[in-house]
């Protein structure tokens, strides 16, 4: 593991933040408020904590927690639905295990289990589309959910499912893309950011061009990042360097593993098997015009929407979060975790009100995993 351990080298790390501190400083002497940048994925998001990257950078910085968890971001009404699927007779609902525990506005996943639904957890929807095959006389659904990351291997299982006919079979799509809902924050006048890190998982699908618009358009910096500790710190030097020359471009830390025009196969799927949703609700942004994607037409088959008639094909009432539950504005970076009323109160881990706090990609996990009942404890509820 020598080539990894190079990324958490601790003398190679102290010479990074030196160059962080310099270039800060050189930026705080032409203004007085904090660099806040913003790291849009939830890996980078608990990367950042488990590291302690947030105390070790200069003072002059500050990380925003943006919505890169895509667990987090469905809104209730769309975890109320897979429960709603997982309590019709003769059905197997499949998901991955971060989705168990999201509370819906009556359940969970996990608590519709205990109820005596056929619920299972798997790693990817290959393990769905085999249940399918060993139980031809059940309905196997599978929660198609994620960014860009996790699009690629449900379309892929998808067409699989179509040249076998297998009939049994479907997807409830919640599939969701990023730029989007970047473009959602930089347009709304109370959010103040000065640079982004870039999600790496997403855009080793995408590459890095669909991330032009916010230097071109906006001004500001971004830099595709990795997941180590020299990762994050190269990338947060990267962007401090672009905002101290007067550059806003688009570049790439992560070169190592992210294509600059992405997968070419992995596009080729999702081209084939999804198209564009009008629109798409989010936790704590609302409805965001083509940020999700749904099952094209000639694979209507396998869309879980479409056969069991719920989802977007039916209009229902919005329902509001839990009482005191900040998640929204957490999400969008509005507040900080330990700002939510509720945080390390009425929400925990074991009782959680939203699905930050129990998202492997949470920013409310991420605050508790690496402070716990410390930082609950020191922590004043907001007003």
């Amino acid at each position: 593991m020598r080539y990894v351990e190079e990324f958490r080298d601790p003398k190679a790390a102290k010479g990074v933040l030196a160059a962080i501190a310099r270039v800060a400083c050189e930026i705080g002497a032409t203004r007085e408020e904090p660099v806040r940048i913003m790291e849009i994925c939830g890996g980078h998001t608990h990367a950042i904590f488990r590291y302690g990257l947030d105390k070790l950078v200069h003072e002059g910085i500050e990380f925003i927690h943006g919505p890169g968890c895509p667990v987090c971001v469905l809104p209730m009404s769309r975890v109320d639905e897979c429960v709603e699927i997982a309590e019709r007779p003769g059905v197997i609902f499949t998901t991955f295990g971060d989705a168990m525990r999201v509370p819906g506005s009556r359940k969970s996943l996990m608590q519709a289990k205990a109820d005596g639904c056929d619920i299972r957890m798997v790693y990817s929807p290959l393990d769905a589309l085999e249940l399918a095959r060993r139980n031809p006389d059940r309905e196997v659904v599978f929660f198609g959910l994620g960014f860009e990351t996790t699009t690629p291997s449900t379309a892929l299982t998808i067409q699989q499912a179509a040249r076998e006919r297998i009939g049994n079979f479907t997807v409830f799509c919640n599939h969701i893309t990023v730029p989007p809902p970047i473009k959602a924050l930089l347009d709304d006048p109370h959010m103040k950011l000065d640079g982004f890190v870039g999600p790496g998982h997403v855009s080793m699908v995408i590459g890095i061009h669909p991330y032009d618009f916010i230097a071109r358009d906006y001004g500001k910096p971004i830099v595709v990042a990795g997941f180590e500790p020299l990762d994050l710190l190269q990338s947060v030097l990267m962007v401090l360097e672009q905002i101290r020359d007067g550059r806003a471009e688009v570049e790439n830390q992560y070169a190592r593993v992210v294509p600059e025009h992405g997968n070419p196969v992995s596009l080729a799927a999702i081209a084939e098997v999804y198209e564009e949703r009008p629109s798409f609700e989010w936790r704590g942004l609302g409805e965001i015009d083509a940020s999700g994607l749904r099952i094209r037409e000639a694979y209507r088959a396998y869309d879980a929407e479409a056969k069991f008639g719920i989802g977007y094909a039916v209009v229902r009432a919005k329902v509001d979060e839990p009482e005191g539950c900040a998640c929204g504005a957490v999400m969008t970076g509005r507040i900080k975790p330990t700002a939510c009323p509720q945080f390390g109160r009425g929400c925990t881990p074991d009782m959680p009100l939203g699905a930050l706090m129990v998202s492997s990609e949470g920013a409310c996990a991420a605050y508790w995993t690496y402070g716990g009942a410390r930082v609950a404890s020191e922590t004043e509820p907001a007003e």
